[in-house]
C-alpha cells in the first residue's frame, strides 16, 4: 500500500494565507451559483420532457467539454499568466450565464438550447479548471497542499450542500430563470477577487512553448510517470460507477422517493454536508490509514449508499448520503493532493488537465451511458449496478494501490548541465530532431546493476522530452555502453536540460553514473539537410 501523500499543518491552516482565503470564498460563491444552475436545468428538463436520459445529459453537457479541452487548458495554463487567464474565462462565464438567464426569462429556452448553453458553460469551466488546480501550490506551502485540496473540495461539495437546497426553494418560487440569473452574478465575484490578487514574486516564466510540442510534452510526461498513471487509473475506476448518483439522482428522487424539486435539493444538500464533514474526518484518517486504504474504504461506503435507495426509506437514504458525501470528498481529496505533490512544476497544469480529463470527462461520458441505460432498465437498477461495480473497485485497491513514492518525490528544478554543450555550429530552436548519445564505461562487475539503473533513466528522459530511447553495449570495448535518445528539436532539448529535470530525476541519473568510471561522453547529432 502507498504511503500517505504528505503531512498537514491542520485542516484549516491554508486559511491563514489571505490569497487562498479570498480565492476560496470567491470559488465557493461561484460554485453555489453553478449548482443552483445545474438543479434548475435538471428540473426544467424533468418538467418539460419527463425524460431521465435528458436529465442525465445535463451532467454530460457540462462535463463532456473536459474531454475536449482539458489538455488545451493545461497547455494554456502552463505557458502563460494563470491569473489573467482565469479573469478572462470568469468574465466569459458571466456573459454565457447571463445569456441563459435572458433566454429563460423571455420564454425562449427549449430543452436542446438549454443543453447547448450548458455545454458552452462547461467549455469555459474546462478551460479554467487546470489553472485553478495549478495555482494551489502558489497559494500555500507544500506541506499544506493536502489540507488545501480538502478545503478546495468544499468549494464544490459545500456548495452542493447550499446551492441545491437553495435552488429547490427558489425554483419553486420563481422558476429556473431566478437561479440562472443568480449564477451569472456569482461569476462577477470571482472576477473581482482575481483582479485584486497579486501573486508573490516568482521567477520569470520560460518562453512560451508552441502549442503542439507543449501538448506532446505533457502526454509524454504522463506516459512515463508510473505514479501519475496509477493515480489516473484509480480516478477512472472510481468515477465511472460513482457518476451514476449525480446523473440519475433527480429521477430517483422524483420517481422512487416521491420528492419534488425542494426534496431533490435537500438530498444534494445532505451529500454536501457529508463532504464538509469529510474535511474534519480526513486528517484523522490520514494519520491512521494510507491513502490507498482510504480509497478502498470510500468506494465501499459509496457502494452501500447507492444501494440504500432501493429500500424506499427516505430516512435511511438521508443517513447513508451523509457517508456517501464523505466518501466522495475523501476520494477526490486524496487523488487531487497526490497528483499535485507528484507532478513536476513545469508540467503541473498539463498533468492536472489530463487528470481532469479522466475524472470529470469520464464522469460526463459515463453520465451519458447511465442515462441511456436508465431508459431501458430504470434509474434504480442503474444505482444497483453502480454499487456492484464499486464493490469491485474497492476490492481492486490492494492489487493496484497508489505507488509508495506518490507525493514524496523531490520536485525541485535542477539544471542537467552546468553549461551549454559546445557545438561546431549554432542550431535554431526548431532544428531537429536531435539524436543524443551518451557513452559510459561501467565498473567491472556492475553491468547488471547499471542496466537496471538505466531503465529508470529512460523514464526520466522520456518525461523530460525524449520521444525515443535505447541502450546498446559495445561489441569492441569491454564494459562500454551507449545511451541514445531522440528529442523533437534543439529547443526541446534545451528546455529539458534547463527547466524540466528535477532533483528526483537528477538522483536517478547520478545513481547510474556512480556505477561508471570517468565522465560520460555526450554528443549531439542533427539531420543532414
Amino acid at each position: 500500500m502507498a504511503h500517505r501523500t504528505g503531512a498537514s499543518g491542520g485542516a484549516w491552516a491554508p486559511f491563514a494565507h489571505p490569497a487562498f482565503r479570498n480565492l476560496w470564498l470567491a470559488q465557493l460563491g461561484s460554485n453555489i451559483g453553478s449548482w443552483m444552475q445545474s438543479v434548475g436545468a435538471q428540473w426544467f428538463l424533468l418538467e418539460a420532457t419527463h425524460s431521465s436520459a435528458l436529465v442525465a445529459w445535463v451532467q454530460t453537457a457540462s462535463l463532456l467539454p473536459v474531454l475536449l479541452l482539458s489538455l488545451v487548458a493545461g497547455v494554456l495554463a502552463d505557458g502563460g499568466d494563470r491569473r489573467r487567464l482565469l479573469i478572462v474565462l470568469s468574465a466569459a462565464s458571466t456573459v454565457a450565464a447571463s445569456a441563459l438567464w435572458v433566454m429563460e426569462a423571455v420564454g425562449a429556452l427549449a430543452p436542446w438550447s438549454l443543453l447547448l448553453m450548458t455545454f458552452v458553460l462547461g467549455c469555459i469551466a474546462a478551460l479554467s479548471n487546470p489553472a485553478w488546480q495549478a495555482i494551489q501550490p502558489d497559494l500555500v506551502p507544500r506541506a499544506e497542499i493536502p489540507a488545501a485540496a480538502s478545503l478546495s473540495g468544499i468549494t464544490v461539495n459545500g456548495a452542493r450542500a447550499i446551492g441545491p437546497a437553495l435552488a429547490g426553494v427558489l425554483v419553486s418560487l420563481g422558476g429556473p430563470a431566478l437561479v440562472f440569473g443568480l449564477n451569472a452574478v456569482s461569476f462577477v465575484g470571482v472576477v473581482a477577487v482575481l483582479a485584486r490578487w497579486r501573486p508573490d514574486a516568482t521567477p520569470p516564466r520560460p518562453a512560451r512553448e508552441r502549442f503542439l510540442p507543449a501538448a506532446a510534452a505533457g502526454i509524454r510526461y504522463v506516459r512515463s510517470a508510473p505514479g501519475v498513471r496509477r493515480i489516473l487509473l484509480r480516478s477512472g475506476l472510481f468515477v465511472i460507477p460513482a457518476s451514476v448518483l449525480w446523473a440519475l439522482l433527480p429521477d430517483v428522487a422524483n420517481a422512487h422517493l416521491g420528492l419534488g424539486s425542494a426534496g431533490y435539493g435537500l438530498l444534494l444538500g445532505v451529500l454536501g454536508v457529508g463532504a464538509v464533514l469529510g474535511v474534519f474526518v480526513m486528517p484523522v484518517l490520514r494519520r491512521r490509514l494510507s491513502d490507498s486504504w482510504i480509497l478502498a474504504g470510500s468506494a465501499a461506503v459509496y457502494a452501500v449508499g447507492l444501494a440504500v435507495p432501493a429500500t424506499g426509506s427516505l430516512p435511511a437514504v438521508v443517513v447513508s448520503f451523509v457517508f456517501v458525501g464523505t466518501a466522495w470528498i475523501a476520494t477526490v481529496t486524496n487523488l487531487n493532493a497526490a497528483l499535485q505533490l507528484t507532478l513536476a512544476s513545469w508540467v503541473r497544469a498539463r498533468g492536472m488537465g489530463i487528470y481532469l480529463l479522466v475524472f470529470i470527462g469520464g464522469q460526463g461520458v459515463a453520465s451519458f451511458f447511465w442515462g441511456a441505460l436508465a431508459q431501458a432498465i430504470g434509474s434504480l437498477a442503474c444505482f444497483l449496478i453502480g454499487a456492484a461495480m464499486l464493490v469491485l473497485v474497492a476490492a481492486s485497491v490492494p492489487l493496484l494501490p497508489l505507488l509508495p513514492s506518490t507525493g514524496r518525490l523531490d520536485r525541485t528544478v535542477v539544471a542537467l548541465a552546468s553549461a551549454a554543450p559546445t557545438l561546431v555550429f549554432l542550431p535554431g530552436p526548431a532544428d531537429g530532431p536531435v539524436a543524443i548519445t551518451v557513452t559510459y564505461t561501467v565498473q567491472p562487475g556492475d553491468e547488471t546493476e547499471f542496466v537496471t539503473a538505466m531503465a529508470a533513466v529512460e523514464r526520466s528522459r522520456r518525461r523530460t522530452g525524449a520521444s525515443d530511447w535505447r541502450l546498446d553495449r559495445s561489441g569492441e570495448r569491454e564494459n562500454v555502453y551507449r545511451e541514445e535518445f531522440v528529442v523533437p528539436s534543439w529547443g526541446e532539448f534545451t528546455r529539458a536540460s534547463v527547466e524540466r529535470w528535477t532533483g528526483y530525476d537528477r538522483g536517478i541519473l547520478d545513481a547510474a553514473i556512480n556505477l561508471t568510471v570517468g565522465e560520460p561522453v555526450e554528443e549531439h547529432y542533427f539531420p543532414v539537410r
